[in-house]
């Protein structure tokens, strides 16, 4: 049975492990340090939480939260001694926005093995709305049946539209609706970095 932890609409639960809010946003900037220190303590909340690494998959949804899965992918392995399964999901055909932006680029799922009755890591950079999540659980439906599918985030912004809640997250962070929360990642973009842009500064 797939099952993701749902908030109701007005509550909000701190994931074990997850740093507190920050509440001056203007100021928050995130370097190499902070995002490494962040991904080692995801890795270890989800052997906890998983008693191990065994039948554990990672599927990063692209673009950095590929490269967020082979990076906690690379820690648990640390602690575990063992590799872990790591993919992508590509949710571009499930989004529901996809009629508003009928033309997009197709990316690609890679499924390192079969899903069927495993322990699925969903791992993205930045948990918002939802909506992407919400895509991700209908890819994961065409690629097979997984018996418990958990969410991994580097930071949560808040702000959901749908009753989603992550399992294992980097770092809480109180922005307004309208604030750009930005991660860059050294594979792609030279250097490891969070920063938020505010329109209202």
């Amino acid at each position: 049975m797939i099952r993701v932890r749902l908030r109701a609409g007005g509550s909000h639960r701190t994931p074990r492990g997850a740093h507190r809010v920050t509440k001056k946003p203007a100021h928050f900037t995130w370097d190499g340090r902070h995002i490494a220190r962040a991904v080692a303590r995801m890795a270890h909340q989800i052997v906890e939480a998983n008693a191990g690494s065994e039948g554990l998959v990672l599927l990063g949804i692209p673009t950095r939260g590929v490269l967020l899965a082979r990076r906690l992918a690379d820690q648990i392995r640390s602690i575990e001694g063992v590799e872990v399964g790591v993919g992508e999901l590509d949710v571009t055909m499930y989004r529901d926005d996809l009629r508003r932006q009928p033309t997009r680029a197709v990316g690609r799922t890679t499924i390192p093995r079969s899903i069927d009755d495993l322990t699925v890591v969903l791992v993205d950079d930045v948990l918002f709305t939802g909506r992407t999540i919400a895509a991700s659980l209908d890819a994961l439906k065409d690629v097979g049946r997984p018996r418990i599918v958990q969410l991994a985030v580097l930071i949560d912004r808040g702000h959901r539209q749908l009753p989603i809640q992550a399992d294992h997250v980097g770092k809480q962070v109180q922005v307004p609706p309208d604030a750009r929360v930005n991660v860059r990642l050294a594979e792609i973009d030279e250097a490891d970095t969070v920063t938020i842009s505010l329109t209202d500064l």
